[in-house]
């Protein structure tokens, strides 16, 4: 295995965090592409908020190639996704959601191999597409990401939240996704993780996960302006934001229109 070979020597086990809730047009397909990933020293965590569309038999019958099946009523997806943590026992976290799935079968050994070769990586991230619900192979939204850099979490950027995968460590250092946030907690442990002075993480410049449209943070008018009140809170919350995170929000927005097809 290439992969292997490229690395420090240690062996890193990956745990991919699914939450469900009344998914089942659409959660096989992410069962389906984590089972299929080349990559085997990972785990697959569902955690589902108690569904009643018949969701949670699917997930049984694929029982066995899940490491952690929970279903019980939760408070919202981040609270799925902090239970999924703490079940976790992979040394990196990443989150597939239920809609989503992976680019290509060699996404988690590609993730694996980057943290490997340099044990000081905190975290990787790469780009992200967002295709059609019903056709997963159109392209609608191409979100390519970028390295890091302070000026540029000043204005507003972010990498995709689907495909960053970090050390668990961090994640416990900032006690999780603070579940107060409807729709922008990935966004505010973002800001979080990457402003520590010790946190490093590492763009990988390739497609690693497919989105489909329709998430919680876009699938309407209402949740748009949601999201942007939040972004603005967390924003001002971490002290990060060109002109007083004015900058930082109207970016934020202005730099998605260039993404789509």
């Amino acid at each position: 295995m290439i992969w292997l070979l490229l690395g420090s020597g240690k062996i890193i086990k990956i745990s991919v965090v699914t939450a469900t809730c009344n998914c089942i047009s659409t959660v096989e397909d992410c069962l389906d592409s984590v089972a299929h990933q080349t990559y085997l020293d990972r785990e697959h965590v569902v955690i589902d908020g108690a569904s009643r569309d018949g969701t949670v038999d699917l997930l049984q019958s694929h029982r066995n190639q899940l490491a952690v099946l929970v279903s019980e009523p939760d408070r919202g997806i981040y609270d799925a996704l902090n239970k999924g943590i703490a079940r976790a026992s992979g040394d990196v976290v990443g989150f597939l959601h239920a809609d989503d799935l992976y680019a290509h079968p060699d996404v988690l050994a590609h993730i694996a191999a980057v943290f490997e070769t340099d044990p000081s990586v905190s975290a990787v991230y790469g780009d992200l597409q967002y295709v059609r619900r019903e056709n997963t192979a159109e392209v609608v939204r191409d979100w390519k990401s970028a390295p890091y850099s302070k000026k540029r979490l000043a204005w507003g950027w972010m990498p995709p939240h689907p495909t960053l995968y970090v050390r668990r460590e961090w994640y416990e250092r900032i006690g999780g996704l603070d579940i107060s946030y409807r729709i922008a907690a990935d966004y505010y442990s973002v800001l979080q993780l990457f402003i520590q002075p010790a946190f490093r993480p590492t763009y990988l410049p390739e497609v690693l996960v497919k989105m489909r449209l329709g998430g919680a943070s876009n699938r309407s008018v209402k949740a748009i302006l949601l999201k942007s009140r939040e972004d603005w809170v967390a924003l001002h919350r971490s002290g990060v934001g060109a002109f007083g995170g004015v900058g930082a929000l109207m970016w934020k927005n202005l730099s998605k229109i260039s993404q789509f097809k």
